[in-house]
């Protein structure tokens, strides 16, 4: 994964950019360059992963112009061709070198054109103007806020932010930014017309296209492996790759050491598919020495977030620490798309739909952005096949009568369009939904909340979190959160829309801690 920054003023502090640049070195940890434009300064630290000579380095120019570009463009080499045909030349083999001949060619409406999870800034050297623009789902991060002076300043995360702009926010997904505003080129959760395809052919689209989307998110120069927990989504991921693959993929789980649930189904999907399985098991004070590092890392006091990516961030760190492996592939975005828990409570095909789609355009707050962090900061790349646009874009047009969990069996169509296929074990395949944070070890939860209620008294807990106007702590655990959030980004909170919880508007959601566990649904889930 890589970082980058763009400081939009001719009167960047360039050594203040750089100390503030430095702080997500890991991201990018094998080279860093900066490229006075003039007009600002861009910054960039690179993992290789596409194109690893040292011609990929960016920033790229092509004559005046610069781009910095975290991102994987899908099918570059199809564009790459054009482009050449109309006689652009390549130095490097990187699939970003394409977007100054695109912008070029295309102006802003190239970011439509784009298969890709990205995010970009771009000198246009001969309007002297900055362009920035974000993948439509917002896998790939980017943070925006102006400095004293009125400049726009833009980042991969918000820590590189926090000493040069007063309010950070989040660019939104889908959007690019040119002369101070903010234009919508593709809105990923909107459904121009409703699918009403039968069962079978919506099977086999499901099936063909997030099959694809895996295969196209194998190609890199770099080493790949998989996060597999053993519940649905990860394990239809690495059941995929491992089919189209000559030898045995690299696996990766976790799970606290006294009671983990999510070991025992991971082991058997990886036995049953030949991977080679690597179990990572934690411990109380693993989690609680990490809490902090968290926090910092993800620029968040969501409590569902924090709790998910103890699991993440551990098994990422060793992945770091014992593999050379640059890339990893996950099974984020399947529940908003085909539904959590909680969305069996929907009391009708439109409340379920308005719900996916609040869901998908809030992907970047939540689970997009534990797995982008939680991978990132290891010095690794992720990608999210659920996350691939055509896939989305057909399961949230599907008519919503048909997700809705009417079978007895939540994601009821993302498993019968696998059925046939026999690439897992009926048990991992009709296994039921358990939340990554409680799956882990339901302990590693209790040992959260525990902590946090030894660290307040019950009158610091109702004095300390009236501080607090928006997204209020409403437990000692979240309060633990916010302050934490708040030693590394004081006054920040927007930046965080608020809490993930089930939709407390339906019958049986109206619940105050935001895990599955507390719904009278989740049953089978806790074994």
């Amino acid at each position: 994964m890589c970082c980058i920054m763009g400081w939009c003023s001719a009167k960047a502090d360039t050594e203040l950019m750089k100390i503030c640049f430095e702080r997500t070195k890991s991201r990018g940890p094998d080279d860093t360059r900066f490229a006075d434009v003039g007009a600002g300064v861009l910054g960039f630290h690179r993992l290789s992963i596409m194109g690893l000579t040292p011609e990929g380095m960016q920033p790229f120019q092509l004559g005046n112009s610069y781009v910095v570009c975290n991102g994987e463009l899908y099918g570059f080499r199809k564009l790459r061709d054009e482009l050449i045909s109309k006689g652009y030349r390549f130095q490097s083999d990187s699939d970003c070198e394409i977007l100054l001949p695109l912008y070029e060619q295309y102006g802003t409406d190239m970011f439509a054109m784009l298969d890709a999870e990205f995010a970009c800034i771009i000198y246009d050297g001969q309007s002297g103007k900055f362009i920035a623009a974000r993948d439509p789902i917002g896998i790939r991060p980017l943070y925006y806020g102006y400095d004293r002076d009125g400049a726009v300043a833009f980042a991969s995360e918000p820590q590189n932010l926090v000493d040069i702009c007063a309010e950070i926010m989040p660019f939104p997904p889908g959007h690019y930014y040119i002369d101070g505003e903010f234009h919508c080129y593709n809105d990923i959760a909107h459904v121009d017309a409703v699918c009403y395809d039968d069962h079978e052919t919506i099977c086999r689209n499901i099936h063909d296209k997030l099959v694809e989307g895996v295969r196209k998110r194998l190609i890199s120069d770099a080493k790949v492996g998989f996060l597999l927990s053993g519940g649905l989504d990860s394990s239809l991921v690495c059941a995929i790759a491992q089919k189209g693959s000559k030898r045995p993929i690299r696996t990766f789980a976790i799970g606290m050491s006294e009671d983990a649930i999510d070991l025992k189904y991971a082991k058997e999907t990886a036995d049953f598919i030949g991977s080679e399985h690597t179990e990572v098991i934690i411990t109380r004070d693993d989690v609680i020495n990490a809490l902090e590092e968290v926090v910092r890392l993800l620029g968040t006091f969501d409590i569902t977030t924090i709790r998910a990516s103890m699991g993440m961030y551990l098994v990422c760190k060793a992945i770091h620490e014992q593999t050379d492996i640059r890339v990893i592939l996950t099974g984020e975005i399947s529940d908003e798309l085909f539904g959590y828990k909680y969305t069996d409570f929907a009391p009708s095909a439109e409340e379920f739909q308005r719900e996916a789609e609040k869901r998908v355009r809030e992907l970047h707050m939540y689970d997009v952005l534990r797995a982008d962090r939680c991978i990132s900061v290891n010095s690794l790349e992720a990608r999210v096949p659920f996350g691939d646009l055509d896939f989305v874009k057909y399961v949230m047009a599907i008519d919503p009568e048909k997700k809705l969990n009417t079978y007895g069996k939540g994601k009821y169509l993302l498993r019968k369009a696998f059925e046939a296929d026999g690439i897992l074990p009926e048990s991992i395949l009709w296994r039921e939904k358990a939340a990554f944070s409680d799956a882990v070890g339901h302990s590693l939860v209790n040992y959260l909340k525990a902590y946090a209620e030894e660290y307040y008294t019950d009158e610091e807990f109702e004095t300390l979190r009236q501080k607090y106007g928006h997204a209020q702590p409403f437990t000692k655990e979240s309060l633990l959160y916010r302050e934490l959030f708040e030693k590394y980004y004081p006054g920040q909170g927007a930046m965080i829309v608020d809490f993930w919880m089930p939709n407390k508007n339906w019958e049986g959601c109206n619940v105050n801690d935001p895990s599955a566990r507390v719904l009278s649904n989740y049953g089978a889930s806790a074994v």
